[in-house]
């Protein structure tokens, strides 16, 4: 038994997310106040942020997890960014949905309470990320470096963005933005191949150097990007005039579905040329 992995700062703060993740999705559970998809996938990313938290303290307390031939350091990594932002959307969303116009009573209090809990676990998660963020001129795993992280947030990102636009399969609905569905996919899927390599520590085996591959991928990515912000709202926003009236009743209307889509396109813009900026600095300047 490693007894340090607990007692340690980082050991402090998983005990934390365990506690916060499991009061949120309990009290939700309580009140049965999670009907409809959004409820859905807000308990959902509570209970397996839970689930995957007690799994990594239990095989860290045991020392199993050198035994597991993937780079747990990445894995680590890895996963928490993913629940900073699944908790970060989550911590959003729940409210927005369930909270909005004011309530009172049991059920509202205990809505308030998870919502303030998932808050809470989210600057859990943020702080985890923060310890075990590499430092500049640190030896460690790819994903815990700042392109690394960028490389789940893209991947994330480019999720949101396809639960957006399968409101209606409106990616299809003319050539351009089948481009841009084209380009969500393209780069969504090399990302998240990435991110599985070097989990499971296969980087190596490449034919060819990874960190030159990640540079002209970046850049292939930001061009992809780029022209996907720029067809995406001319095709996307050309047949209305302004924003219909009965988008202030339905949140998941088709307006707002292809504005979200627009949102997030630029987000994930920044977010490669900030991932080609550092990996360039990485291979070249380090």
């Amino acid at each position: 038994m490693d007894y340090r992995s607990v007692i340690f700062p980082l050991g402090i703060i998983r005990f934390f997310q365990i506690f916060l993740s499991c009061t949120a999705f309990s009290l939700v559970a309580s009140v049965n106040a999670y009907s409809g998809s959004y409820g859905a996938w807000c308990m959902f990313t509570w209970i397996f942020c839970f689930i995957v938290t007690i799994s990594i303290v239990v095989l860290e307390l045991t020392g199993i997890y050198r035994k597991i031939p993937i780079s747990w350091e990445d894995f680590t990594s890895a996963f928490s960014m993913l629940a900073v932002l699944m908790i970060f959307t989550t911590s959003i969303t729940y409210p927005s949905i369930y909270l909005k116009g004011g309530c009172s009573g049991h059920v509202c209090a205990c809505m308030g309470s998870a919502t303030a809990m998932s808050i809470l676990c989210f600057i859990a998660y943020a702080a985890e990320v923060g310890i075990t963020r590499a430092k500049p001129g640190e030896i460690s795993g790819f994903l815990s470096t700042i392109p690394g992280l960028l490389k789940v947030f893209e991947a994330y990102v480019a999720c949101l963005i396809f639960s957006l636009l399968d409101n209606g399969h409106l990616y299809n609905a003319n050539p351009g933005r089948q481009w841009c569905m084209a380009v969500y996919c393209v780069c969504f899927i090399i990302t998240t191949l990435i991110i599985f390599l070097t989990i499971g520590r296969l980087l190596a085996s490449l034919p060819f150097p990874f960190e030159k591959f990640l540079i002209g991928y970046n850049v292939l990515a930001v061009l992809m990007y780029l022209s996907a912000a720029i067809v995406w709202p001319i095709f996307s926003f050309r047949d209305y005039g302004t924003r219909p009236t009965q988008c202030d009743s339905f949140p998941t209307c088709t307006w707002n579905s292809l504005l979200g889509a627009t949102f997030l396109t630029y987000i994930n813009l920044i977010a490669y040329i900030v991932d080609l900026v550092y990996s360039t600095k990485m291979v070249f300047f380090t």
